[in-house]
């Protein structure tokens, strides 16, 4: 509960400096709309030639393009605000301050920061997924439970993935083309991952798991997600969740401080 209460905290300093400037938190917020209208837009025209991409009709690779305009926007209220700034709060020693307050300092350099404007890009992509799916017929309650949970995965096994990385900075000074590069690769998660060859849809979701963020939750919810697809999610998610937590731990035993 305490965290919580501080999640909420956080939330509401971050939603107060954003309203400070009401005029940019609205240009802001119809910039992030209209970059995820962009998306939808590339799917409406690719349909408009073809019937089914990689083997998914128009309603089911919307489904999919939703959650990717949802994870899109946490990663820019979130990740990346919080992320981006520790390879720096390293270098200027201000990670001290962090770490001398008494709640667990992975916890704070994750969520402290927040870009209100981007909650827009959540909404519209949930709101894509229900209509794409009032559009198809509502699942069933079991598949719905699915669904909620491989979002859970996913969104475990991204963040655990460039908190991993990002950890790195403790070590080297320069870690920004890395995560660009991740970057790069989240960009194919909004479309399904059977659109791309055989050897792509490995490193999707093998290598780098952007395939669990966005086709694996849709196929939850269409009811295509066999049991050993959900296993190996909650597996990659437990274990890259659980990398992450002793890395930064490890990370941590090896930082100087400001005072050296």
């Amino acid at each position: 509960m305490t965290y919580l209460r501080v999640l909420l905290r956080f939330f509401q300093a971050n939603l107060m400096v954003a309203m400070e400037y009401r005029a940019d938190f609205l240009a802001n917020a119809l910039v992030a709309v209209a970059s995820s209208l962009w998306t939808l837009a590339a799917l409406q025209v690719f349909f408009m030639h073809r019937p089914r991409l990689g083997g998914w009709r128009y309603e089911e690779a919307l489904i999919v393009a939703g959650l990717f305009i949802a994870f899109e926007g946490i990663m820019a209220a979130l990740l990346r605000p919080n992320l981006e700034e520790i390879p720096e709060a390293i270098r200027q020693g201000t990670l001290d301050f962090v770490l001398l307050r008494p709640l667990d300092s992975q916890f704070l350099v994750s969520f402290q920061r927040m870009q209100i404007w981007h909650l827009t890009d959540i909404l519209l992509g949930l709101g894509v997924v229900a209509w794409a799916l009032a559009r198809l017929g509502w699942p069933p309650a079991d598949r719905l439970l699915l669904f909620g949970v491989m979002l859970l995965a996913g969104l475990v096994i991204f963040y655990s993935l460039l908190m991993i990385l990002i950890t790195l900075s403790f070590w080297f000074v320069e870690v920004g083309n890395i995560m660009e590069l991740i970057y790069t690769f989240f960009e194919a998660g909004r479309f399904p991952v059977t659109a791309f060859p055989t050897w792509v849809r490995i490193v999707l979701t093998f290598i780098v798991p952007i395939a669990f963020i966005t086709t694996v939750p849709a196929q939850a919810v269409l009811g295509w997600l066999r049991p050993a697809g959900v296993v190996t999610g909650l597996a990659i998610a437990a274990v890259l969740f659980a990398v992450s937590r002793a890395f930064w731990r490890y990370a941590l035993r090896h930082y100087t401080s400001a005072g050296g």
